[in-house]
């Protein structure tokens, strides 16, 4: 792949990156509600999802995907039940002072083991994600070359990228428990969400293109 194919690539995949997500309105709360430490965990968890969808591109069970409507159909619906049941625990869980506000009313923070898998299963039930990467990703692949290390290279630098702007938005998190009131903080994290169940609600009506 030529420099210049990269470079476009690393821009098309930051635009990709900051656009609000699931996983990075999981950052954020879990920036306000367990500090950067849960936050690095699910941003491990996310990372991980990531990667899991990029391969399951670059070995060509995207099509498969793309092919059968009652996998598509199965995981959406599935994506949509996770994305409703993880805003109503966005929307009773009690922001912190990366825990300590916590540990002080005697609720236990937010696990590191929980927001991996949160953040897991939030990369891996959302279809749109899988569609998107088996449209995207072989345009900037060369044929005419082996292609598996080329989406290794694709990988690499989006996954770098998508957790760089997932650290931006824990960091965020952090800074706003220090700054805002509790009950800011707890609108906040409602606020995300609301966004969770916004991204369900375009999911749920969501249907595949052709």
């Amino acid at each position: 792949m030529s420099l210049d194919t990269l470079l476009l690539y690393a821009l098309a995949s930051i635009a990709l990156a900051i656009t609000p997500g699931p996983t990075m309105l999981l950052a954020l709360s879990n920036g306000i509600s367990g500090g950067m430490r849960a936050a690095a965990w699910g941003i491990a968890g996310a990372s991980i999802g990531s990667c899991v969808v990029i391969t399951t591109v670059a070995l060509g069970l995207g099509s498969l995907l793309a092919a059968s409507e009652w996998l598509f159909n199965a995981i959406r619906v599935a994506g949509v039940l996770y994305l409703v049941w993880l805003g109503v625990k966005l929307w009773r869980m009690p922001p912190a002072d990366v825990g300590a506000a916590l540990a002080v009313s005697g609720v236990p923070p937010l696990r590191g083991r929980l927001a991996l898998l949160r953040s897991l299963a939030v990369a891996l039930s959302n279809p749109k994600s899988l569609l998107f990467f088996a449209a995207f990703l072989p345009q900037f692949v060369d044929v005419a070359h082996p292609q598996g290390p080329q989406y290794l290279v694709l990988g690499v630098i989006f996954v770098c990228i998508d957790t760089l702007v997932m650290l931006s938005y824990a960091s965020a998190g952090t800074q706003a428990v220090r700054w805002l009131s509790q009950r800011s903080l707890r609108a906040l994290n409602r606020g995300c969400a609301v966004g969770m169940w916004l991204l369900a609600a375009t999911l749920a009506i969501w249907r595949r293109p052709g």
